[in-house]
């Protein structure tokens, strides 16, 4: 777990969110000058709250700890929302970057994240713990978990949708989602 930040509330002390900081890679890179190569590390994280909010960076140093710290600091810097639908997503989505391409739908309670590497890392630290996902371009890690995050920003709230749409909530849904809701504990 990654250190708290504090977020303040009126009239009370400042609450600590835990932040969940998870390394999806490290990787020895070079980059070739006159005397030779010189070697450096870059370093890919995810950080997240668990409860809709998550952050990725990348981060490069000479050393292991340097290119991590920077890497945290940048993934901290870039949190943004993800909508959810209880602990799914709303509706699917597909996302490529580079030459990766992942594919991101919804799952009934009890599925779990179906989801391997740096896909699982970006969605677990979201706290989204129901969906279904395929990797359909690059096995790139660094690419994947991009395409993941990115995909995670597409996603719509449903109740903005129905009111842009000028449509009831009920007419924009997905039919799953109304027995998946009044299932919710």
């Amino acid at each position: 777990m990654g250190k708290g930040q504090q977020k303040g509330r009126r009239g009370g002390a400042p609450e600590v969110i835990e932040l969940d900081t998870r390394i999806v890679d490290v990787a020895r890179v070079a980059k070739v000058i006159q005397g030779g190569r010189r070697f450096a590390f870059r370093a890919l994280i995810v950080v997240g709250d668990r409860r809709g909010h998550v952050g990725l960076g990348t981060g490069k140093a000479r050393t292991v700890q340097d290119a991590i710290r920077k890497a945290t600091e940048r993934a901290r810097a870039s949190m943004r929302k993800v909508e959810m639908l209880g602990t799914t997503i709303p509706h699917q989505v597909i996302y490529k970057f580079g030459s990766a391409k992942v594919m991101l739908k919804p799952a009934s309670p009890g599925t779990g994240v179906i989801a391997g590497g740096g896909v699982r890392a970006v969605l677990e630290a979201a706290g989204i713990r129901d969906v279904l996902t395929k990797s359909l371009g690059s096995q790139n890690s660094m690419n994947n978990t991009y395409a993941t995050f990115y995909g995670l920003m597409q996603l719509k709230n449903i109740e903005a949708e129905a009111a842009a749409r000028g449509k009831r909530v009920e007419d924009v849904q997905p039919f799953w989602v109304r027995n998946y809701v009044a299932d919710e504990p």
